[in-house]
This record gives C-alpha cells, sequence and structure tokens, in this order.
C-alpha cells in the first residue's frame, strides 16, 4: 500500500460517517411521513368507567367535523364497549385514541343508539382485520341505514369532500329485537330496542353498574327534538320512559343530568305542544304551508337550532297526522 493509499484509508472512517449521515438525512426527508396518533377527544366521566364526549350542539357540518353527538364508551374489568362513534371517520379514530388514553382493554362491542350519520359513520375506525370489536344495533338499523346510505354519501362528498363508500357504512353483527344484555367482565349492559319514536330503531344502552343510560337521541337537551320516525309514537313512549330506575342521564345530544325524570320535561312539552297544535292545525283546514308557518311558536322557545329543524318537524307532523281518524 502507498503511502497515497494508505492515508486514503485512514481518512476513509471520518469521509463515510459523514457520507452515511448525509444519505440517511435525505432517505428521511423522502420517506413518507409516520402517521401520528388522532388527538383524542375530550370524556368526561359521569360515572365510575363511564366516559362520554358531548358534542357541539351545532347541524351535522364540515366545519365541526361531524362531532355533534353525544358518544363514549364504558369500560369493565375484560373490555370495553363504545356507544356512538360520531359523525366522520376522523371523530371515531380520535375516540378510538381517547380509550387507548384511558384504558388498554381492549374494545369488544360497538353500539349503535340508531343510524343518523352523527352517530354511526366514526364506526368503520374500529373496523379491524381478523377480528376486532363486534358491532350492535336495533334489529332495524340496517334497513334504515341502507335506506339512507346513498343520501349520506352524497352529502359526504358534496359538503364534507370526503369521498366514501359503502365500506364507510359499517352494519351490525349483532341485532337486538328486544333487549339484550352484554357482559364487559365485572359489570353489565342492558340494551332496549323501542317502537318507532325518533326513528323506527332506537336502542338505549343501561350500565347496571352505575345505572347510567345512554338515550341515543330518545332524549334531546338544548338542541331541539328532531322527529325522524314517531311523532305520535314519541309521546306514546314518553311516559315509560319516565318509569326507567336511570341515575345518571346521557342524551343524544346536550349536558348529562341526575335529575331523572326532570331532564325529560321540556322534550316531552315541545312534542306534545307539536302534536296538539299540528292536529288542531288539520283540523282547521290549514295547508302544510300555513301549518309550517304557526305551529309550536311558543314551544320553540329557549331551544337551540329551531330553524334548523322545527319547520322540518312540523312537516313530518302534518305528513303523519293527516290522514288520521
Amino acid at each position: 500500500m502507498s503511502p497515497l493509499t494508505g492515508s486514503l484509508a485512514r481518512a476513509g472512517g471520518g469521509w463515510l460517517v459523514t457520507m452515511l449521515r448525509s444519505l440517511l438525512l435525505v432517505a428521511a426527508c423522502a420517506a413518507p411521513a409516520v402517521a401520528v396518533d388522532a388527538e383524542p377527544l375530550k370524556m368526561v366521566q359521569v360515572a365510575p368507567g363511564v366516559y362520554v364526549q358531548f358534542g357541539l350542539q351545532e347541524d351535522w357540518l364540515p366545519g365541526n367535523a361531524g362531532n355533534i353527538a353525544n358518544i363514549g364508551f364504558v369500560v369493565g374489568e375484560r373490555c370495553v364497549a363504545v356507544i356512538d362513534t360520531g359523525g366522520t371517520p376522523e371523530i371515531g379514530r380520535r375516540l378510538r385514541e381517547s380509550i387507548a388514553r384511558t384504558t388498554p382493554l381492549p374494545v369488544c362491542y360497538v353500539i349503535n343508539t340508531h343510524m343518523h350519520p352523527d352517530h354511526v359513520l366514526g364506526n368503520e375506525a374500529f373496523v379491524q382485520q381478523g377480528g376486532g370489536p363486534q358491532f350492535v344495533a336495533s334489529s332495524k338499523l340496517p334497513q334504515a341505514l341502507a335506506a339512507r346510505e346513498p343520501y349520506i354519501t352524497n352529502s359526504l362528498h358534496r359538503d364534507f369532500k370526503l369521498p366514501l363508500g359503502h365500506e364507510a357504512f359499517v352494519y351490525p353483527g349483532i341485532t337486538v329485537e328486544q333487549t339484550l344484555d352484554l357482559d364487559l367482565g365485572g359489570r353489565s349492559l342492558h340494551l332496549q330496542a323501542w317502537p318507532t319514536a325518533h326513528t323506527d330503531n332506537d336502542l338505549t344502552v343501561l350500565d347496571t353498574q352505575t345505572k347510567a343510560m345512554f338515550f341515543g337521541d330518545l332524549l334531546f337537551v338544548g338542541h331541539l327534538p328532531v322527529v325522524d320516525g314517531s311523532l305520535k309514537g314519541w309521546v306514546a313512549l314518553e311516559p315509560e320512559l319516565r318509569r326507567l330506575d336511570v341515575a345518571v342521564v346521557i342524551p343524544g345530544h346536550g349536558p348529562s343530568s341526575t335529575d331523572w325524570p326532570a331532564a325529560l320535561a321540556a322534550q316531552q312539552a315541545y312534542l306534545e305542544a307539536l302534536l296538539r297544535e299540528t292536529r288542531a292545525s288539520i283540523k282547521s283546514r290549514m295547508t302544510i304551508q300555513q301549518a309550517v308557518d304557526t305551529v309550536g311558536r311558543d314551544a320553540v322557545r329557549r331551544w337551540l337550532l329551531v330553524d334548523e329543524f322545527h319547520k322540518r318537524n312540523v312537516t313530518a307532523a302534518y305528513a303523519e297526522l293527516e290522514w288520521e281518524d
């Protein structure tokens, strides 16, 4: 080896280190970014082991990423049950992250209280290859969701700029005809399907240990109730709801409460007024437009989102009541 070659060899160690560092830096810049965990939702523990994220009191819109429904989870000794998953896959991912930061236990059930998009579109975030949680809902949810899927998909494309297809709609593998109890290890959930009211596929979830109940949209607080099933059925159901033994009330929209059945009073007053005044408008031979313009003027006071939903409610009520005996 010549003196020159030996000098290059001795210097080569430092040169190679510098070159490797440069190559690694270039590779790191060129490589795809590593996925960052979703930002967790702000959860509130409303009872021991029962967590809720209270959605915004707004309409389902791109500006809020569909984060308008109350969604949550219950932690048992063996696993976790999720109750509703939010209005977009993003909200579902954020809920999943909240669960991971709360407990190492796996999610064994994802329960949907009904088929509206603000409650089910986060389901996709909980789907796992080769296993994962079981999805649970009313036996009437699959048909109701399938009927609305094209319209929801169109809205997601048009308004949210989310090109989601059929795979974004996760249908239940377990359905509830009347009641079902789910074991989470050391605590159980009592699920009950109800006659047509807010929708035809309403389901409530009661944690039997704390008597905390997820009402879904059978109960609205603050947010004006929305009729998408049967006004007559909803009003008829309310006395039965009032008799439920509940310690913590979790509505589908609005704050939770420990004052039951008082938490139901405002909704009951609105729905009964809507029923009574719509019947009166039909009896006095008002047109549907006249009814929309006059029914419930006093009943909507102190409610949020009146402009978005009250006229729609009157229209639905008129259509339901127009041909009754």
